[in-house]
């Protein structure tokens, strides 16, 4: 009788395994340290950490609660998540740790249609009336994209991982040098640009929390069900190919799941940086797992990162603030430097 074979787009098995026994525990550990930063995030502010309760009981602080904090959170942890999926795909697309959502140049997309918005319209990039903010955000997600589709122009598709590789940091070169030709043409731009260049969480509302759950909930099946051609891809494209993927169509989904989770994020609140680098590195320190689990964990991973980098941000300096993309730059640029040392040592 003829064993059957799986397909490549079928669902990884969450049956119990070695290595499910330990991602269970881990997923839940991430899930409840989120669920207690959640809870924390509702009392910190400009004055601040204030009893969840004891706010609760004031309409006015109430307000404060669910309509500036309890969106904020979540957007973080939503951000941050959606980063951190958008990191371990690439990194398993390109075969290479230290590969980033922003790789393909979808920040220097974002960053310059964002500048040209800003140009035309002369408002902050966060703004608060909606229609200047679904505008900006509308704008950074097309850059972004436009950014990736020229990515694969260059890159004459994606067939080869290198040369796509390549043609991202081009773009994101060139792209990052016409913002700069904007901001020089319009100095008014670049205070503008200021939030948005260096990431923040304070302008997130339920509206753009719901688009990057949305957007989350389908980047994860896309990846979950890609997760063994990511699989087949570890062991070298000759051997994905023996394996009958085929590799150009499933790259181009790869690389479409990786534009829209990190377009989506950039667009709600700016460049942030090194969650999606940082994420899977730690996933990958706690547990070996494949991409079917490693997409997950680290989704959570950097949701929780993330998070974390918001509350401090709130909270070390208060009643000022410190730019969240700031932040995690320090403490995930600290943390490969480590992670380096370590290995090198």
């Amino acid at each position: 009788m003829k064993p059957s074979v799986s397909p490549w787009f079928a669902s990884p098995t969450l049956a119990a395994s070695p290595r499910s026994a330990r991602c269970w525990p881990l997923a839940a550990a991430l899930v409840l340290a989120a669920a207690v930063l959640g809870t924390l995030g509702l009392g910190v502010g400009s004055t601040g950490i204030e009893p969840v309760w004891a706010m609760l009981a004031d309409p006015i602080a109430a307000q404060i609660v669910w309509d500036i904090r309890a969106p904020r959170t979540l957007g973080a942890w939503a951000a941050g998540a959606l980063l951190g999926l958008a990191g371990a795909v690439a990194q398993g697309l390109f075969r290479n740790p230290l590969a980033d959502p922003f790789l393909l140049g979808s920040a220097a997309g974002a960053s310059l249609t964002v500048a040209l918005a800003l140009a035309a319209l002369g408002v902050s990039p966060f703004a608060a009336t909606w229609i200047v903010r679904l505008g900006l955000t509308g704008a950074a997600f097309l850059g972004a994209v436009a950014a990736v589709l020229l990515t694969l122009a260059l890159a004459r598709g994606v067939q080869h991982t290198l040369r796509l590789l390549l043609a991202g940091v081009v773009v994101g070169m060139v792209l990052g040098a016409l913002t700069s030709l904007v901001t020089l043409l319009v100095p008014d731009v670049l205070q503008a640009m200021q939030a948005f260049l260096l990431g923040s969480t304070g302008f997130v509302g339920w509206s753009a929390c719901a688009i990057m759950m949305a957007v989350g909930t389908v980047c994860i099946g896309a990846a979950w069900a890609l997760a063994r051609v990511l699989d087949g891809l570890t062991l070298g494209e000759a051997t994905a190919q023996s394996l009958g993927l085929p590799l150009a169509p499933l790259r181009l989904a790869l690389v479409a799941v990786i534009a829209l989770a990190t377009g989506t994020a950039v667009a709600q609140t700016g460049l942030i940086a090194f969650v999606g680098l940082a994420a899977p590195h730690l996933v990958r320190t706690l547990v070996k797992v494949t991409h079917g689990w490693l997409v997950a964990l680290a989704s959570l991973m950097g949701g929780l990162l993330l998070m974390v980098a918001d509350l401090l941000a709130r909270g070390l300096v208060a009643p000022q603030e410190i730019p969240v993309g700031v932040l995690t730059a320090v403490l995930g640029g600290g943390y490969l430097l480590w992670l380096m040392h370590r290995r090198t040592g």
